[in-house]
Formats: structure tokens, C-alpha cells, sequence
């Protein structure tokens, strides 16, 4: 995924499966380095993980 998607995803009110690693998870933010961004899994919210965005996959 690139970062223009993730900020696309972000933003958007549908709801947007992606996955990091094979995990459904939600991105939280994209940051300002375009690389990166903050998700959680989609169960557990209390668990975030800075991550590359290019590892991102829309399903």
C-alpha cells in the first residue's frame, strides 16, 4: 500500500478491510514520514503498533 491509500482509508467513513501480515487490522494514523503508520488489530483496540505502511495490504 502507498501512503496517499492509507490517508484515503483513514479518512473514509466505509469500513475498509486491511491486513498487516495476514491480521485484519485498523490504521489509526499515518505519519507525517509517509512510511508509517499506527494500527491496532480489529479485536483489540488497547494494542497499537507503529508499522510500514508498504507492508499494509487492502483485502
Amino acid at each position: 500500500m502507498d501512503s496517499t491509500r492509507a490517508r484515503q482509508i483513514v479518512s473514509s467513513p466505509d469500513d475498509i478491510e486491511v491486513s498487516y501480515n495476514g491480521v485484519s487490522i485498523w490504521i489509526d494514523k499515518v505519519h507525517e514520514d509517509d512510511r508509517t503508520a499506527t494500527v491496532h488489530l480489529r479485536q483489540s483496540m488497547e494494542e497499537r503498533s507503529e508499522v510500514a505502511i508498504s507492508e499494509l495490504k487492502e483485502e
